[in-house]
């Protein structure tokens, strides 16, 4: 029997990590996983600790408030693993979290994999000597990874996106809007907010009022709204009860992301790994966020790379429209919005520039991350 210690901090993570488990259970049924799970890895055996939710913050100073009891949480989650060695230990995204956790398991003799490359983070130097000190080998996601690592001697393999092996290559819209039985007059928006609580704190609001903005010059439309939880929810819900918004025809989903995508004829998403979802569904989106001040003046001045969301980044141009935090009004997502689901030529564009993404990221992502796992087990 073999232990692997597993860490999600977030809705993404613990559909990664689900898909992931399921792979080395097919190679090596008898691996154990423990630590910090969602729904989803916990339906494929995992052991959850504490609860993923305790993890989902983003933002310096949304962080700084739950500081505490997030150190809390790693201290304890370290000790289990000193009493209690798994035979390695795999972080999936969360760097903040679990770069930390994972540099001190190192320095046990544990080997460490970090799934998912600190995205924006890789580009600092300083962020680069901490990744090199706590993963024994990243698994990259994205091509555009692997030189930055291979540059840094930080052992690194492309394993590709395991929604581009999921996600059929041309979505079936008229069959999603039968499924959720709308009516076929209706311009359709799914609205993605985002998966955390925190994240609703700020962006909540806005796609109501967006969503009220647009039905005022389209009432033929219809907005879909796929959440993660019951608590999710209710912050959408109060948000359209603060905007007198009752009168939206807007049908509030729990899960069904990817449904809601693939019936849309646009999207509105908040930036993160839903955009890559929705440009894998091939839809015409426009990628938005808002945080609070001093998270944004923080990122601003760091200034990484010229785009937030994932599809320009792969793309390495702008394709859809980015509208980031004071630019993040209604009247111009509304705008942006309507002007895309009536310009064919851009959405046939926008298709064909994520039909290339979508091939690129296609690479068996299970098999490659089960097997890069497995090599180091032997190990």
């Amino acid at each position: 029997m073999a232990v692997i210690g597993i860490v999600a901090g977030e809705a993404s993570g613990d559909l990664l990590g689900s898909h992931l488990i399921r792979a080395l259970k097919k190679q090596r049924p008898d691996i154990e996983f423990v630590g910090i799970a969602g729904p989803k890895m916990q339906a494929e055996g995992a052991v959850a600790l504490f609860p993923m939710e305790r993890l989902a913050v983003r933002g310096y100073f949304e962080v700084l408030k739950h500081l505490v009891g997030l150190l809390r949480i790693r201290r304890q989650l370290l000790a289990h693993f000193k009493k209690n060695p798994p035979d390695l230990f795999i972080g999936i995204d969360a760097p903040d979290f679990n770069l930390g956790l994972e540099r001190q398991l190192k320095m046990l003799g544990i080997q460490t994999v970090h799934y998912v490359s600190p995205s924006i983070w890789a580009w600092r130097k300083g962020r680069m000597g901490k990744i090199k000190r706590a993963a024994s080998r990243i698994l990259a996601l994205f091509p555009f990874e692997v030189p930055l690592y291979e540059k840094a001697g930080v052992p690194v393999t492309y394993v590709g996106h395991p929604l581009a092996d999921v996600l059929p290559l041309e979505p079936d819209q008229a069959a999603a809007q039968q499924e959720l039985k709308l009516p076929r007059d209706r311009l359709v928006i799914a609205l993605l907010p985002g998966s955390r609580q925190s994240e609703l704190e700020y962006m909540a609001d806005l796609f109501v009022r967006t969503a009220l903005r647009i039905h005022k010059q389209m009432p033929n439309a219809h907005f879909l709204v796929p959440v993660v939880s019951k608590e999710t929810r209710w912050k959408f819900q109060a948000a359209i009860s603060r905007h007198e918004a009752d009168v939206l025809p807007i049908s509030i989903l729990f899960g069904h992301s990817h449904l809601a995508m693939e019936a849309a004829d646009a999207v509105i998403v908040a930036s993160g790994t839903a955009t890559l979802e929705a440009a894998l569904l091939k839809r015409p989106m426009v990628i938005t966020y808002r945080m609070s001040p001093l998270s944004w003046q923080i990122l601003r001045h760091m200034n990484y790379l010229p785009y937030v969301g994932l599809p320009n980044i792969l793309a390495e141009k702008s394709v859809v429209p980015e509208l980031l935090q004071n630019d993040a009004t209604p009247e111009k997502l509304t705008e942006v919005v309507l002007k895309l689901v009536s310009d064919k030529a851009k959405r046939e564009e926008i298709h064909s520039e994520f039909l290339k993404i979508h091939h690129t990221l296609r690479q068996n992502t299970e098999e490659k991350a089960a097997q890069a796992i497995l090599g180091m087990l032997r190990r």
